[in-house]
């Protein structure tokens, strides 16, 4: 998750288990406009072999159906599922299996992915394959629920997908304005508070060097603009604003009784 900064700088903030694992969150998001009910990210799904929960250490109390439905929201109510990115970890929700095959889970959205992360998806090479399991994404074609766009696109009123690309090249991530306030859900772009730091580059980031820019840039933009920040990964602070202090950023973490 920190590539090739030292373990003795990282471990103080996120500390590691007797496997190097560290905890991480799956922090989907819901927004709500007047017209339209959009997901952000799924999640790994509830399609894991045992195999896959043991490796990972999954560990959660229900899943992403079951937290809509907490909130009073069906399946059949999602307008729109936006992927930030085709990964298994964000997209395992998209489909769930029935009668020996794989449907989406939400039967009435259109699921938004880039045009350049779809191809990749489709075709992985040795690096990437085992990041992209097709069982998460394929069936959305076959069901004519998938919406690819090329670049900056508008989904609804005050929510648009900005590319931020890096951790893959069709990477996006969601901006959300309302009521003259902005709201940046980072995906892996920024996939923790820790990873503010610019040099904080995860040995995922297929394009470390674009990546770096790509979050000099948002960084710069979400500090002149306070915005807030979503973190996908981040087990403790999912939101937070960043800081420009002395020229580095730095963030102000929110209180967990605050935001929720």
């Amino acid at each position: 998750m920190f590539g090739v900064v030292p373990k003795v700088l990282w471990n103080k903030l996120n500390p590691a288990d007797e496997l190097n694992r560290i905890k991480l969150g799956l922090n989907c998001l819901l927004i709500q406009t007047r017209a339209r009910k959009i997901l952000v990210d799924t999640g790994v799904g509830a399609k894991l072999k045992e195999r896959f929960k043991d490796m990972y250490r999954v560990e959660r109390e229900h899943g992403l159906v079951q937290s809509l439905g907490n909130v009073g929201i069906e399946p059949e109510e999602i307008d729109f599922v936006i992927n930030t990115h085709l990964h298994f970890d964000h997209c395992g929700g998209n489909t769930i299996e029935k009668n020996g095959s794989y449907i989406p889970t939400f039967p009435n959205a259109q699921y938004v992915i880039q045009a350049q992360e779809w191809a990749a998806a489709m075709n992985p090479n040795e690096r990437t394959k085992a990041s992209y399991l097709k069982e998460n994404f394929e069936p959305l074609k076959s069901a004519a629920q998938l919406m690819l766009v090329a670049g900056e696109h508008t989904i609804s009123e005050g929510v648009t997908v900005i590319p931020t690309p890096g951790h893959t090249q069709g990477h996006q991530s969601v901006l959300i304005e309302s009521a003259g306030k902005k709201a940046f859900y980072c995906g892996d772009l920024i996939p923790t508070a820790s990873h503010v730091r610019l040099p904080y580059i995860m040995g995922y980031d297929l394009y470390p060097v674009d990546i770096l820019e790509t979050k000099r840039k948002i960084l710069e933009q979400a500090a002149n603009e306070h915005w807030l920040l979503i973190f996908e990964h981040d087990p403790v602070a999912p939101f937070t604003y960043v800081l420009d202090k002395e020229g580095k950023k730095c963030v102000e973490k929110i209180k967990e009784e605050e935001w929720k």
